[in-house]
């Protein structure tokens, strides 16, 4: 029996040593893994974030580019008939989209999806005008049509666009 306690003099004391030493290296190592995993976490952050405003400049850029009194504006000539100018207006619009594009993976989708209605909306705005006039309309009586739907709408999809995007950006601002 006095073997045992020996024993256990000496065997429980390095037990608790060890299983001390055990807890005190899980959380360390714990807390080294924590430590890496927000360092981790917040370089990506320091190098999305940038990206992801770029994409909402680059889109608000293209909301601006496609509104009707923005594209007319670049787009029409005074030599231009009716049919040149919408022409030249839709393939204005298709190129800014296609060239922005990619910038959808780096906003939400409730932005993209007003994104996509405003650029629909002008090109049915587009289109409608367009085909009311008789095939010897001028550009300049397209231009003028649509101004003047523009100035009728309630509220601008491009601009309905543009302030999600910014009440959007403010957010990741925070």
């Amino acid at each position: 029996m006095e073997t045992f306690l020996e024993i256990l003099k000496t065997v429980l004391p390095a037990l608790l040593v060890m299983i001390t030493a055990w807890l005190v290296i899980r959380n360390m190592l714990r807390d080294d893994q924590d430590r890496r995993r927000q360092d981790l976490l917040l370089q990506t952050v320091k190098t999305v974030t940038p990206v992801r405003l770029q994409a909402y400049e680059r889109l608000v850029l293209f909301l601006e580019r496609i509104s009707p009194e923005s594209l007319i504006m670049r787009t029409a000539r005074p030599d231009m008939t009716a049919q040149q100018l919408h022409s030249a207006l839709l393939t204005n619009v298709r190129n800014e989209y296609e060239h922005n594009l990619s910038q959808q993976i780096y906003i939400s989708n409730e932005a993209w999806e007003l994104v996509k209605n405003a650029r629909g909306t002008v090109v049915k705005m587009i289109n409608g005008i367009a085909s009311q006039l008789p095939p010897a309309a001028t550009g300049e009586e397209l231009s003028r049509l649509l101004l003047e739907e523009v100035m009728d709408l309630d509220t601008d999809p491009c601009r309905t666009a543009i302030n999600y995007i910014k009440s959007e950006t403010a957010r990741i601002l925070g």
